[in-house]
């Protein structure tokens, strides 16, 4: 059988072989470079990672020039059309549509229809595969919707996952409140705990409905929105459903003034001193994105085992970085990777990473790509407690990622790891692999028509930044909350 006649979304039949010029192992002694490596998958499992397998196998296939590797697990994964693109040149924030205005707020509705938003997770998941992630934690903006995430789309995005050959951890996100603008600017939050409490519920009914669904793609998480839209009431419930459910908590805090400043009005504390003092911080929840967290926050966080989702592309984009990546692993503190913006690139978010961390280190040799990808796969999976992804060995599910080294935009090769996080993005992924079965090869994806989706997608976002002045301040015309980078020529 040639590589191309393959099924793109199904397991082939038997054991099979993959071959590379170089092969990412995780070997009892530690992880591995192997050099003309091979890497042999039975059903859902790795069964071997090394030179050459001397079993018998129904079929090798030969990448060449290429590396293979464990596949990317995004802690803080883009499942929506991303708007944070729309705020990078139009400033302040507050101004454009991220934050409701208070005549807006009483009236808040969905500026999508059920089905733009189920066709916009499977158009996200498949943007992952695409980019060699195989496990993510979706992610998605509220500003947009009239409150919370539904349990209907959530269910449709379990069948997508199931569908595109993805492994995701779900849960819809709730809040029991959020930050409004009066009718003279000023920023002032505002609560609705019987809102909140609803969500938290069909939250909780949902994630023990889908989890170990789908032949085990589909795990149930806990995804209450962000720390200044939650109550004590509602965390406090969350971590104890958690608990008894065993599942991982994403909670997105220390990540912006905005934040620090509603926060420290609310309570007079920071974000990880309020939910230290709450008895909440804990190696189940998973924090994006850290960049305002004070030198007790992250002594906080070393303290109680939690992990940090780094999502640097879209921090760098908006000028805010963690201060650093290198200082946070000497403090003990795990270390995970998001992408959190489009593109959906954790190739892209290591080299920004990597660059911001010597930056903001002031130390022109501090981490390695190395470190990257070993955030970018065996952290993550450590903050999901799942020894068998992140890595390729022997038993671990076969969750592969495949990456061109043949690319001419990334020549000259030094090493495989150091010449990807240095010198490619994630165009240069060849294939990607989920629970032993082909999700991605060559730019297809299984089950979508990724040219006429991307078309599809821009529609919808078109018709979304359509309706921005409704929930902008003062409601100006869109053509001033996102003026063109240079004027328009006059008409004749």
């Amino acid at each position: 059988m040639r590589w191309q006649d393959l099924p793109l979304g199904k397991r082939p039949p038997g054991r099979w072989a993959l071959s590379a010029r170089f092969v990412i192992a995780d070997l009892p002694e530690g992880r591995r470079l192997i050099e003309n490596g091979e890497v042999v998958i039975e059903a859902d499992r790795v069964i071997f990672v090394g030179h050459r397998f001397e079993g018998e196998v129904a079929a090798r296939f030969d990448m060449g020039d290429a590396m293979i590797g464990p596949g990317f697990i995004d802690l803080d994964a883009l499942s929506d059309l991303d708007t944070t693109v729309l705020s990078m040149d139009n400033q302040p924030g507050w101004q454009k549509g991220r934050v409701w205005p208070e005549d807006y707020a009483s009236r808040a509705y969905e500026m999508y229809s059920a089905d733009e938003l189920t066709f916009q997770k499977r158009f996200a998941f498949a943007q992952l595969l695409l980019n060699g992630i195989t496990s993510a934690l979706p992610i998605a903006s509220l500003f947009y919707r009239a409150w919370g995430e539904t349990v209907a789309e959530f269910e449709a995005a379990a069948d997508a996952a199931e569908d595109l050959g993805l492994r995701v951890w779900l849960g819809p996100a709730y809040r029991s409140g959020g930050v409004i603008l009066d009718v003279d600017g000023a920023m002032r939050p505002f609560f609705d705990e019987e809102r909140g409490m609803v969500g938290l519920n069909e939250a909780a009914d949902f994630a023990v409905r889908v989890h170990g669904t789908g032949g085990g793609l589909i795990s149930g998480m806990f995804a209450p929105d962000r720390v200044e839209t939650s109550t004590e009431t509602l965390l406090r419930e969350t971590f104890a459903r958690a608990d008894d459910l065993d599942m991982p908590v994403r909670l997105h805090m220390a990540q912006g003034e905005m934040e620090l400043h509603t926060v420290r009005r609310l309570y007079g504390k920071t974000a990880p001193e309020w939910l230290d003092g709450l008895g909440l911080l804990s190696p189940r929840l998973i924090a994006p994105h850290a960049t305002v967290a004070t030198d007790e926050d992250l002594a906080r966080y070393a303290d109680n085992g939690v992990t940090v989702a780094h999502c640097p592309l879209v921090s760098a984009r908006h000028g805010s970085a963690l201060t650093s990546f290198s200082r946070l692993k000497a403090m003990g503190i795990r270390i995970g990777m998001g992408t959190d913006t489009a593109p959906p690139d954790m190739v892209l978010n290591m080299a920004v990473g990597l660059m911001m961390n010597r930056v903001t280190s002031g130390k022109g040799d501090a981490g390695s790509a190395a470190e990257f990808y070993d955030a970018a796969t065996l952290a993550g999976a450590d903050a999901l407690k799942r020894s068998d992804l992140g890595r390729l060995s022997v038993g671990a599910k076969a969750d592969l990622a495949v990456f061109t080294m043949a690319d001419p935009l990334i020549a000259p090769r030094i090493d495989p790891v150091q010449t990807l996080v240095y010198g490619a993005t994630g165009r240069v992924t060849k294939a990607t692999i989920v629970d032993g079965r082909l999700s991605m090869r060559d730019g297809a994806v299984a089950g979508m028509d990724m040219i006429s989706a991307r078309e599809q997608a821009q529609a919808q976002f078109d018709r979304l930044v359509a309706c921005y002045p409704e929930r902008t301040y003062r409601h100006p015309p869109v053509e001033t909350i996102f003026p063109p980078s240079y004027p328009r020529p006059e008409q004749p």
